[in-house]
């Protein structure tokens, strides 16, 4: 992720590098000239990349009024201001670009959001006209134009299927987002068929809409239908038994506390704030992080009352190495009821164990399971899980044990939990034990390559049914082609069956995919070995005994390899 960081800041720094010396030579700007500011430019706009918005924010004010010679400065600076909170700034920041004739599609669209807030339908309505009257540059503006002016002109609207008539209008290629702003229209004008176009939207089989069961279940709770409430949640969380919105709900329902998720169809900022998030999802999954967090802060600007957008904002953060500002929030959400608390010490305890705060980590997550009253069994599993993955190999064991306990073997968790302790049983030596659980799981699941895989490379290791591993790590390789660890255990059983050409083959394609994986290293070492092939090995042998990662053990084989190599 580094390396692709880097990269990307390199190829950033030579597009503006090009686009601002074409702007200089074009306009003569003094104002560009300095190196100064050419430097505060680009450092600006990378650390938009890197989601440093302080940094940002701090580099492109300093360049005050350059967005008369340089159009792409103020979706940059605004960008700064929205992901800092400051939108108000932002407003007056779009007022100046409309008094100067240099307003954009997204200074137009934050004063829509700013006078939206203060409930000023009528001034909400003129930027969203300028909105549509503006060429949009791509199909997300598109969307969101031809959505926002519908949403903000509803308070003028009389009837639905005027509002219907508007929505009409949203580009084909988002049906699907469509038929969600359908929906919400129909809740909004307190349609009869509310409850129908729900069930409709949520039944759909080709696509996931299951977070909509949340909104669907709101709506029944406005209408004091708790009994309807209470099936729909039941009936979705048996098909989406993690959803984290939906379990918070239930539980707020079953508590009668105050719903840490508030939303209300009748209110059309909260509607807008839906949407932004759908968009912001959408740029999320594309890896657009800055495009991202700009919606999703319109978002939270206009519905705070709504942990889902906080969650997003997180999970960016996290996936773009930014712990400290990850953390921040997920401290934030943990507050927000017990469903959200166990998540988010989750995900506390993972930024833990990145920054090399093992033991803390531990610690946090044990002291976050503690707290569950009454733990579920996927509450049970996810513990034993991070217990095994961080060597607590006999405490997971534990855990694994009380959810299987009280599960059946239909139960979606069943392999994964057989797996898990199958696992942990042969790490502590209890392979009698670890071999049936295996077994069990790849009969529940029998094309889990990853099961597959542990199970042959640990009959490999053990020397017993090596032919019997080589046919099923063939299998798992079919299943699973391009997984490093199972072409090197498919590698190393040809290598154990003395079949040392072949081995080498696909020993050579597993170091390529894993070039820092000691083991895999040392594997294709002595297959160039046996291939005649010793200066290799031993430069192999070498590179392995540099590895941080390699341990004491493979060092010291290693050493004696180096000294007297292989016997065949």
């Amino acid at each position: 992720m580094k390396n692709l960081k880097s990269q990307f800041k390199l190829i950033i720094y030579f597009i503006l590098f090009l686009n601002i010396s074409n702007i200089i030579l074009a306009k003569n700007s003094d104002e560009l000239f300095d190196a100064n500011n050419f430097s505060n430019y680009l450092s600006g706009i990378l650390s938009i990349q890197d989601s440093q918005y302080e940094k940002s924010y701090k580099h492109l004010k300093s360049l005050n009024n350059l967005e008369d010679n340089h159009y792409n400065y103020s979706q940059y600076y605004q960008y700064s201001l929205i992901a800092l909170n400051k939108l108000k700034d932002a407003a007056n920041y779009s007022k100046k670009l409309e008094d100067k004739g240099l307003d954009s599609f997204e200074s137009n669209l934050i004063s829509l959001v700013y006078h939206l807030k203060k409930k000023d339908f009528k001034s909400a309505s003129i930027y969203s006209q300028r909105i549509v009257n503006k060429n949009q540059p791509g199909a997300i503006q598109n969307l969101l134009s031809t959505s926002l002016s519908s949403w903000v002109n509803f308070e003028d609207t009389t009837n639905l299927k005027s509002a219907i008539d508007m929505l009409d209008a949203i580009p084909k290629q988002f049906k699907n987002i469509k038929d969600i702003q359908i929906t919400f229209a129909h809740c909004y004008f307190d349609s009869p068929k509310t409850e129908e176009m729900f069930k409709m939207l949520t039944s759909s089989s080709n696509i996931d809409y299951s977070r909509y069961n949340f909104f669907h279940a709101n709506y029944l709770i406005s209408k004091n239908n708790e009994k309807e409430t209470k099936k729909i949640l039941s009936y979705s969380l048996k098909q989406h038994p993690r959803s984290l919105i939906l379990n918070q709900l239930k539980i707020d329902l079953e508590q009668r506390k105050k719903f840490h998720n508030k939303f209300d169809c009748k209110n059309s900022a909260n509607v807008i704030a839906e949407i932004f998030y759908i968009t912001s999802n959408a740029l999320a999954s594309q890896n657009n992080y800055a495009a991202s967090n700009f919606y999703l802060s319109l978002s939270k600007y206009l519905n705070p009352n709504f942990v889902s957008f906080d969650v997003l904002h997180a999970e960016n953060f996290f996936l773009f190495q930014e712990y400290e500002k990850a953390n921040k929030i997920f401290k934030e959400i943990e507050k927000k009821g017990s469903v959200y608390n166990w998540y988010a010490a989750k995900k506390i305890t993972s930024i833990l164990i990145k920054l090399d705060k093992k033991a803390k980590a531990l610690k946090n997550l044990e002291n976050a399971y503690i707290k569950i009253v009454e733990p579920t069994v996927y509450e049970k599993f996810e513990y034993a899980q991070f217990l095994k993955n961080n060597e607590k190999y006999k405490k997971s064991i534990k855990y694994y044990s009380q959810v299987l306990s009280v599960i059946d073997s239909q139960h979606i968790l069943y392999s994964q939990i057989l797996d898990g302790r199958g696992t942990a049983y042969e790490r502590t030596e209890q392979w009698d034990k670890g071999e049936v659980d295996l077994l069990n799981s790849l009969s529940a699941s029998p094309d889990n390559a990853y099961v597959i895989n542990y199970l042959a490379y640990s009959w490999i290791e053990k020397g017993i049914n090596i032919q019997k591993s080589l046919m099923m790590l063939r299998r798992a390789n079919r299943l699973k082609p391009n997984d490093g660890y199972i072409i090197d255990s498919l590698g190393w059983a040809l290598f154990k069956l003395k079949n040392y050409k072949e081995a080498k083959k696909y020993l050579e394609i597993a170091v390529s995919r894993m070039a820092s994986d000691p083991v895999i290293n040392d594997h294709y070492a002595d297959s160039l070995w046996m291939n005649k092939k010793s200066l290799q090995a031993r430069y192999y042998w070498n590179y392995v005994l540099k590895l941080e990662k390699t341990e004491e053990k493979l060092k010291r084989e290693i050493e004696k390899k180096l000294l007297f190599g292989l016997k065949s």
